[in-house]
């Protein structure tokens, strides 16, 4: 079972890469075991051209290694937090995608234009507040998924899969680890569209609500219809 968590992180680790989402060792997709409550992650500083699925690194729930030749992602603890907080979470990735991190690095959430966004995300994608300087000389990365979890609050983390890290970049997730990469890669492409919106049209507004209920709904509500019938 921990060689298949192993496989499953790995491929989906190599999912990003292969989308053109990171560069080097930017980024990381970690899965989670919710028996065992073991975590997999992409081990910390290495190449995605080196990474093979033996040096995903296993840890449980309170960050101890319990398999791997490697330290864990630096980002582990955010991860950690998000599942801890989330049990509908199965899988997380982190990227500094391009446009997704510009919104991030402008402190900006990703608006929701129109219904090619409406689609997959329910209104817009969020963006945390910016980190006090005694949170950043805490543990950083566990105050990074706190920031996280407040701007869920009052938001659903399954119809908002994604949120981005104030001057940092974006967090996805989904039920497994290769729904998180899915999310990623809408999430950038949102981000793309978003922003060649506003330079046409620098006063364009957010979609209005009846059509974002009707495009969101009809592919994730209760009486959706996106789709073949089974």
């Amino acid at each position: 079972m921990l060689e298949s968590l192993k496989k499953t992180v790995f491929e989906a680790n190599m999912e990003i890469y292969r989308k053109g989402l990171v560069i080097y060792s930017f980024g990381n997709v970690s899965g989670i075991d919710r028996g065992k409550r073991i975590m997999g992650i992409k081990p910390s500083g290495i190449p995605y051209q080196k990474l093979s699925f033996q040096d995903i690194v296993l840890v449980n729930l309170d960050g101890k290694i319990v398999d791997g030749d490697y330290r864990p992602s630096m980002d582990t603890n955010t991860h950690l937090i998000l599942y801890r907080k989330f049990d509908s979470i199965g899988g997380i990735v982190h990227t500094h995608a391009t446009h997704a991190t510009a919104w991030a690095q402008a402190r900006r959430a990703i608006p929701c234009y129109g219904t090619t966004h409406a689609d997959h995300f329910y209104g817009e994608i969020p963006v945390t507040a910016p980190m006090s300087d005694e949170a950043i000389e805490r543990d950083y990365e566990t105050e990074t998924g706190k920031m996280i979890v407040q701007v869920f609050t009052e938001k659903n983390p399954s119809e908002v899969p994604g949120v981005l890290v104030a001057n940092h970049g974006p967090f996805s997730w989904g039920q497994t680890p290769a729904e998180a990469v899915y999310n990623m890669v809408l999430m950038e492409e949102m981000a793309k569209i978003a922003l060649l919106t506003e330079a046409l049209n620098p006063d364009i507004k957010p979609i209005k609500h009846s059509l974002l209920n009707k495009h969101y709904l009809r592919k994730h509500g209760k009486n959706a219809y996106y789709g073949q019938t089974k």
